[in-house]
This record gives structure tokens, sequence and C-alpha cells, in this order.
């Protein structure tokens, strides 16, 4: 009863502070970026407030929705591609020893070529509509999982292997009974990566050719010069990174522990 009592206490301590760290650390923030709006001027930079205004004024009007939903819809459907596609061709290099060597340089390699140069070729393939955009948005994240996935799976104990084929399980109750879990937390990793990377996809997608979205929002901004509108936009879109990230950072840490 003691033992339990002081971990109930120790997690509600840490808890504590966590959320005094956080607190922190936005304020931090906030007042960095507010010294900085008085430095640099109204020209380049909007106040902490005056974006908070904007950005209220912006979320309640009927222009602003259509963009949100199309942005989210493009991203969800690219990182729902971008982990189905990663960790099945994840699994597959993984697991075929020859297959992952022949194609991991392969994969590294495009990895390491800047996706840009990669956009008007996706353009002429799927047009200017929203399939572009979740095939670029796929592109950035699908590759990080793959990665991750399939060095997951190399690297669990070849003992939990070997009981898989005495059990004479097939590939699939393989993957799902011994692989999967064993790997979890380092596919995991690759899941939290992929998130950030398709979301970076899908806005630079609209950013570059899109009549819709948050990303065509930005670069309308941007040429009309409203800087309220940019850091209004930048913004919302820090906090659902930052919120979803943080979230799965801690699910990973977790994942971590476990493992």
């Amino acid at each position: 009863m003691s033992a339990d009592l002081s971990a109930i206490v120790e997690a509600g301590s840490s808890r504590q502070s966590s959320l005094r760290d956080a607190i922190i650390l936005i304020v931090a923030l906030v007042a960095i970026w507010q010294g900085l709006f008085m430095w640099i001027g109204e020209s380049a930079l909007a106040s902490p407030a005056a974006t908070l205004r904007y950005a209220a004024r912006l979320v309640t009007s009927d222009t602003f929705w259509p963009h949100l939903r199309d942005t989210m819809r493009a991203f969800v459907l690219g990182y729902a591609l971008a982990v189905v596609l990663g960790l099945a061709i994840g699994f597959w290099l993984g697991f075929h020893r020859f297959s992952g060597e022949v194609m991991e340089p392969m994969v590294v390699a495009v990895y390491s070529l800047p996706k840009v140069t990669l956009y008007p070729v996706l353009l002429l393939a799927f047009g200017l509509g929203i399939s572009a955009k979740i095939a670029f948005g796929t592109l950035h994240g699908v590759i990080p999982i793959i990665l991750f996935t399939l060095s997951a799976v190399r690297n669990v104990r070849p003992i939990l292997i070997k009981t898989g084929r005495v059990m004479k399980l097939t590939p699939p109750q393989m993957v799902t009974s011994i692989l999967f879990p064993a790997a979890l937390p380092e596919i995991f990793t690759g899941l939290r990566v992929g998130f950030s990377l398709t979301l970076i996809g899908t806005l630079l997608a609209e950013m570059f050719a899109s009549q819709r979205g948050l990303g065509f929002l930005l670069m309308n901004g941007i040429g009309l010069h409203n800087v309220e509108l940019i850091m209004a936009i930048t913004l919302m879109i820090v906090l659902f990174a930052a919120s979803v990230s943080t979230l799965l950072l801690h699910l990973d840490h977790r994942l971590h522990r476990r493992g």
C-alpha cells in the first residue's frame, strides 16, 4: 500500500513538473515573440495579441473552414497511405534480408533528395487537384516509416523469429504475433516522424500549386504582404503540429520504457 501511494504521489509530482515546464516554455516563447515584434516592427511581424485577434476573426469567418477541411482531408489521406505503404514495405524489406540489402540504399537515396524537385512530376501525374497534395504528403512521410520499420524488424531478437518458425507460423501470423509487437517502439518513432513530414509535404504542395488549403492561404498572405494573415496561419499550424507531436512523443517514450 505504501509503495502504491508513493508511486501515485511521484506520478502526480511528475505531471505537475511537466505542466510547470510547459507553462514556462510558452511564456518564454511569447516573451521572445513580443520582443522580436518590438525590435523588428509591424512591417515584418505581428504582435502576439494582434495575431490572436486576427486568428479569432479568421476562424469565425465562413471562408476559412473550406480551406482547413481541404488541408486536413489531404493530410489525413496522405498520412494513412504513408502508414500503410511504409509498414508494408518496411516489414517486407526487414523480413526478406536480400530485398532489404538491395532496396535500402535506393530508399535512402530517395530520402536524401529534395522532394520539391519531384513535385512537377507529381503535378503531371496527378494534376492540380487534391490527388497531387495527397501524393506529395505521402512521399514525404512514407520513407521514414519504411526505414524505421525496416530497422526495427531487423533488430528483433533472432530467438523470437526462430520460435515463430518452429511454431510454423505463416508470414502474416509472424508479422502480427511476433514482429509487430517486438518492433512496435521503434516503428512508432517512424510513425511520429512520418506524421510531421506528411504535414510538411501537404502544406508545401498547397503553397506551390493549389487554390485551396492553409498552404494556399499562407502564400496568398505572402503575396499580399498581409503579415497578420501569415502569422495567424503559421500559429495555427504550429499549435496543431506541436500538440499532436507532443502527444505522440509522450506515447513514444512510454513504449520505449516498456520495451
